[in-house]
């Protein structure tokens, strides 16, 4: 597959991360920027003000994720007013940026939610980026829900292309780049170092993967389950952000673009 036209812009590598330590390794091994949340192993959640505050401090530019509850992503008027809410919580404490989403119950983008969303955010700070995170991987037509984001004045989309991991949604991805031309497709889901290049040739213009290792528990007593976190005591634990993963997809990428560039006639 020949590298796609939206090679010849400047492509970026996001790292998600739920700590100042994961955003300090993700910045020192090659990371853009950083998608900071919490309970990845739920889907990723709205860390705390406190937690924003010092992943600011620790230097990569960050981007919130805000998720008030796991689950669908049909959320109530109480629950919209309360994501707004973080939204601007998360600007206020240093986030370049907020990664949001909502659904109808028929899978169509809930655009009167995703309107509060963005208006909290522009109103907090006008240079905001407005991210679609994966709730369009689960509309009834993610190519159309990405095709709608410039009305919506949304100009980042997160995605798989609809599919269990971004490699497998590439066509989709082809196509959503090819119906939202000024929308930045950031292609995440199960994303290795080794996918880069195949997902930058179907068009998206930047790479999220987690880069997650499972934390060693450090109990010495006895372990019982206190929820849905783990089913043994070796799952009960948390995630840590391998440095030697995104180390490895930086390197991906920029051999990526590096190739493009040497395409005759492909613009610098």
């Amino acid at each position: 597959m020949s590298p796609h036209p939206s090679l010849k812009i400047a492509v970026s590598l996001e790292i998600a991360v739920v700590s100042p330590a994961g955003a300090r390794t993700a910045r020192a091994n090659g990371a853009d920027r950083v998608e900071l949340c919490t309970a990845l192993e739920l889907g990723g959640l709205t860390p705390s003000t406190a937690t924003v505050e010092a992943a600011v401090e620790a230097g990569p530019p960050v981007h919130v994720l805000v998720r008030c509850r796991p689950g669908d992503f049909v959320y109530d008027a109480e629950e919209t007013a309360l994501m707004a809410a973080e939204v601007r919580t998360a600007l206020r404490a240093g986030a370049r940026g907020v990664v949001v989403g909502a659904l109808t119950a028929d899978g169509g983008l809930d655009t009167n939610a995703l309107a509060a969303l963005a208006d909290a955010a522009r109103d907090t700070d006008p240079a905001a980026q407005i991210t679609l995170h994966r709730a369009v991987d689960q509309a009834a037509d993610p190519v159309a829900a990405v095709a709608a984001l410039p009305g919506l004045g949304i100009t980042r989309v997160l995605t798989s292309g609809g599919a269990p991991t971004a490699i497998g949604g590439s066509t989709a991805l082809a196509a959503m780049a090819a119906a939202a031309p000024g929308v930045d497709v950031a292609a995440g889901g199960g994303v290795r170092p080794d996918d880069i290049a195949a997902l930058l040739a179907a068009g998206a213009t930047s790479v999220h993967l987690s880069a997650k290792t499972r934390a060693t528990p450090r109990r010495a007593a006895g372990w019982v389950p206190l929820g849905a976190g783990g089913t043994s005591a070796d799952d009960d634990t948390h995630f840590l952000t391998d440095g030697t993963v995104v180390a490895a997809a930086r390197r991906a990428l920029d051999a990526a673009v590096a190739r493009s560039e040497e395409v005759p006639g492909t613009p610098r």
